[in-house]
């Protein structure tokens, strides 16, 4: 009688064979990985609150580099990107009461009649505010050419040279400074402010009466700046305290002085920075930073975006504005009724021939103004 045959499994194969990790081996694994991540963290894991300080203070060129290395970057660039908006020309027509309004990216213009600035001049603008005075009674007063506000401000019969202010008149702390150089050796300053009822004068005696070719004055770091061709090249008015101050180490190349009367002189601030242009015929736009109270001159690859917006009344600076980096952009409409601009990276006036034609570049009829946000729900 044969013996039951009993059933038996074959010991595995070695090919076949599955070792299954303890928990003690994956436990050991995940531990150095885990100090493997200590000693070498990487960037992407950075607190996304310490991510957007840093994307922050990036100009936006190297904004949109960082953006590129990991989702977590990109969000956070993404989210403290800020894009600036150009101020808009301008246009007074002659006849006093209808202005055009003309955004230097679309090239759409608008037409406005405003009665209320007819037989007034513009004497300086600043953050959507046009500081006027009138023809007949000589008073100053804002308007908004925006919302159409209009604020008065005191009587005012003295001579001036310069005036400018500091802030919008809606503020509490917007000022008005007047500065007046046409009395020998001295500087005559009066101030004042929306609701004021009468100026405040001060008087600074000055060592040289070269004021030959003056800037616009600027507000800067709570002092008006202003910049003259005579040897106090640079020079400031704090309000508060009330002090003149002359900045003699900031005088230009003397080379740069030469037929003076041939340039046109243009001071600007930026981010804190001061910023002077000198314009000459038929030459490239000269561009100059103050640093530690040096003129520094400027090349082309230093401008990094850097857009100019210059007229007879006041001077704006942007940065990274599309289709304008790198560009001066005059007051002057061209022939193609677009404004008439230099561009640093072509090295050309655009239209080219407006620069030989020996016309102005910046007329007294058009400056740079800021629109507000919903600019279009005015017009």
């Amino acid at each position: 009688m044969r013996p039951a045959l009993t059933h038996q499994t074959p010991p595995p194969s070695p090919a076949m064979t599955s070792h299954s990790p303890s928990s003690s081996t994956v436990a050991s694994k995940r531990s150095k990985s885990s100090s493997k991540e200590a000693l070498y963290p990487s960037f992407a894991d950075l607190p996304s609150s310490l991510v957007e300080i840093i994307m922050s203070r990036l100009v936006l060129k190297d904004n949109i580099r960082a953006s590129a290395a990991c989702k977590s970057w990109l969000d956070a660039a993404v989210f403290v990107r800020v894009v600036e908006n150009p101020p808009w020309l301008f246009y007074m027509s002659k006849r006093g009461r209808s202005l055009k309004l003309v955004d230097p990216l679309q090239w759409k213009s608008y037409t406005l009649e405003l009665p209320e600035i007819d037989k007034s001049t513009v004497c300086y603008s600043r953050d959507g505010w046009l500081l006027m005075r009138r023809s007949i009674t000589k008073d100053f007063f804002f308007f908004n050419p925006f919302s159409l506000e209009l604020i008065n401000l005191p009587k005012f019969k003295a001579p001036y040279s310069e005036i400018a202010f500091s802030y919008p008149p809606t503020c509490d702390n917007c000022i008005v400074v007047a500065l007046n150089f046409k009395v020998q050796q001295r500087v005559t300053i009066r101030t004042c402010h929306p609701g004021a009822t009468e100026w405040i004068t001060s008087v600074f005696p000055i060592q040289y009466q070269q004021f030959y070719n003056k800037t616009k004055i600027v507000y800067h770091n709570d002092r008006f700046y202003c910049f003259n061709m005579g040897r106090e090249s640079l020079f400031s008015f704090h309000p508060s305290s009330r002090t003149w101050k002359s900045y003699p180490q900031a005088n230009m190349d003397p080379t740069l002085t030469q037929e003076w009367y041939k340039k046109e002189f243009y001071l600007a601030e930026s981010k804190g920075k001061l910023f002077l242009m000198l314009i000459s015929v038929n030459e490239e736009p000269m561009v100059y930073k103050l640093v530690s109270w040096t003129w520094k001159k400027m090349s082309p690859s230093e401008f990094d975006g850097l857009t100019f917006f210059v007229s007879f009344y006041n001077s704006e600076l942007r940065t990274n504005l599309p289709w304008l980096r790198n560009n001066v952009c005059f007051s002057r409409f061209g022939y193609n009724r677009r404004h008439v601009s230099y561009s640093f990276d072509q090295s050309r006036y655009n239209p080219s021939m407006e620069w030989h034609n020996g016309l102005e570049l910046c007329p007294r009829q058009s400056l740079w103004i800021d629109p507000p946000n919903n600019v279009l729900d005015y017009l």
